[in-house]
């Protein structure tokens, strides 16, 4: 199970909205070996593209130095979809390359980057099987 503040999945929301029409990606930092997501990172989609993501490779190395530095890992990897719905297509399947880490996908399909609703789904992605799990939404303090 994925359990999130409701403010981090807020900004992963915004975020798949800013970016609409093409995909947005990026990840939630947390402590090695905490599983607790704990900052949001926004990272360029070096594609541009509503079918497809991926990281800028300068940046994300310099994401991972910085994890190291900080004693972080990726605990959520995120992208969105911006005409389909939320689930791990088969190249964002073979891309997975963090197994103990959420990957989430949120659909912008129905509302674009506009306020109406998204789909907020999160799976476990290890060796080509994808798993979904249950997420638990949680306000500050809870």
């Amino acid at each position: 199970m994925l359990r999130i503040a409701e403010a981090l999945r807020d900004e992963i929301i915004a975020h798949a909205r800013r970016d609409h029409p093409d995909e947005a990606c990026g990840v939630v930092a947390g402590a090695e070996g905490s599983d607790h997501p704990s900052r949001v990172i926004p990272m360029l989609n070096a594609e541009r593209s509503p079918t497809f993501f991926r990281f800028d490779s300068t940046e994300q190395l310099s994401v991972w130095r910085e994890f190291d530095d900080r004693g972080e890992v990726p605990v959520v990897i995120y992208h969105s979809h911006t005409a389909t719905g939320a689930y791990p297509s088969r190249t964002d399947v073979g891309l997975a390359a963090e197994p103990a880490a959420h990957y989430v996908v949120v659909s912008t399909a129905d509302c674009g980057n506009g306020e109406g609703p998204v789909e907020f789904r999160s799976f476990k992605i290890v060796e080509g099987v994808v798993t979904e799990e249950e997420v638990e939404v949680v306000r500050h303090g809870s």
